[in-house]
């Protein structure tokens, strides 16, 4: 049987288990007879599934090494199925001690622990992030009249707050996920050279030349509290949403850190990876700053793919005429091209302080940007921490594991000098 047959049929045993626990039939609240002998044949149904289960998923794993496949087959399509119902509000608060129904959940943070091979502290959640804040479920009414005043709640009519563009895999990001240690990725730093030779001249040997890209894990992580309420009366919209907003919080920190990065702590983003060209002058922006930059990723044979830059830059380029003060054409003619190639505009490029305020624009081939996660989310649920235990809420931490690298410094250009004000 494969490994989705077998935890199908050990679902049903179990739901057939609850049902006669939850039904009894004998004296003082006791199982009868016949349901004591079902359940104990039950009981023994169970135990052989479920070594049955663990015996498939070995087998399924080694097979998986042998022939050096990555996650594929009927048991990893389950798994990855299992991980799209993954509900990170029942990891929550099942974590946080309350009867909810986890079994899915903990079983698949028990595979992304196994399967990462690292160490976990919390449960392992697939990507689900967190943003510090908290959630509740309601706020008091206040009035003589509310009692009798109805309020539909339109939860898909939600309001989201004004968060900044994600562009880095937009633009074509490489993304590298389920690393584990250190990852090294050998890089050709020369060829070979060639040569005309007359005949019966010896061709001049040379030798080509590697080094490598190394990634390393590096973490981003946050803090937010939920409400009791918030976890009990979990639903859809409720699952969706806190999904919707995690997932921006960390992608957004990884974003900027893949733009810019090198703080403390960060990995080295463009802009702060040394040997990023930035000699192109954008302090008096124009037509020609725009193809200059271009032209440095395209003359080292990278072939640039697109633009990042903040929406101001962007602006000004619309208002810049592409030849004098006379021209109707101006430099940027579309908010999401510029001279034929793809533009995103995020406020994740930032202002630098200065006599002017400055920001960058940035040109590359964007596949060479690589950005790799290191296993699963890790959540640890502290259902006793102080201000949050006073509340009956629950704190939850989550940590998230990255790194960022260039395959070619080459493959980027910037103008850092683009005036803000």
């Amino acid at each position: 049987m494969t490994l989705r047959e077998l935890r199908e049929k050990r679902a049903s045993i179990v739901a057939e288990m609850r049902a006669l626990n939850d039904n009894p039939e004998g004296e003082a609240g006791d199982l009868s007879e016949p349901q004591s002998k079902r359940f104990d044949i039950l009981k023994g149904e169970l135990q052989l599934v479920e070594k049955s289960e663990e015996r498939q998923r070995l087998v399924d794993e080694a097979d998986r090494r042998a022939d050096g496949r990555q996650i594929t087959g009927d048991a990893d399509a389950d798994f990855d199925r299992e991980c799209r119902s993954f509900s990170l509000t029942r990891a929550i608060a099942g974590a946080a001690g309350l009867d909810v129904d986890d079994g899915r959940e903990r079983e698949v943070g028990a595979e992304l622990k196994r399967r990462a091979k690292g160490a976990f502290k919390g449960v392992a959640v697939p990507m689900a992030v967190f943003e510090k804040r908290v959630i509740t479920t309601g706020a008091p009414v206040a009035g003589p009249g509310a009692n009798i005043i109805a309020t539909d709640f339109r939860g898909d009519q939600f309001i989201d707050i004004l968060r900044n563009q994600l562009v880095t895999q937009k633009l074509g990001a490489t993304v590298l996920s389920g690393l584990v240690g250190n990852v090294d990725i050998p890089r050709l730093k020369a060829s070979a050279a060639t040569g005309w030779v007359a005949e019966n001249d010896a061709i001049t040997p040379s030798d080509q030349q590697y080094d490598k890209v190394s990634m390393t894990p590096k973490h981003v992580g946050c803090i937010t509290e939920f409400s009791r309420n918030m976890l009990m009366q979990s639903t859809p919209d409720i699952e969706q949403l806190i999904r919707s907003d995690f997932a921006q919080v960390l992608a957004q920190a990884l974003d900027a850190a893949a733009l810019v990065g090198g703080g403390s702590n960060e990995p080295d983003g463009i802009l702060a990876t040394s040997g990023v060209d930035t000699s192109v002058s954008f302090a008096t922006p124009s037509w020609d700053a725009v193809l200059d930059l271009i032209n440095i990723v395209d003359e080292a044979n990278a072939m640039g793919t697109g633009f990042a830059m903040r929406p101001l830059a962007a602006t000004t380029l619309r208002k810049t005429p592409k030849v004098d003060s006379t021209d109707s054409v101006m430099v940027m003619e579309s908010p999401d091209s510029l001279a034929g190639y793809p533009v995103a505009r995020t406020t994740q490029v930032p202002i630098t302080s200065g006599t002017p305020d400055t920001t960058a624009v940035i040109f590359a081939h964007w596949p060479d940007l690589l950005i790799g996660y290191f296993g699963a989310l890790d959540i640890l649920v502290n259902p006793y921490e102080s201000t949050a235990y006073s509340k009956g809420n629950v704190s939850v931490r989550g940590m998230l594991t990255a790194d960022i690298q260039l395959r070619h410094v080459e493959s980027f250009a910037a103008a850092d000098d683009f005036p803000a004000e």
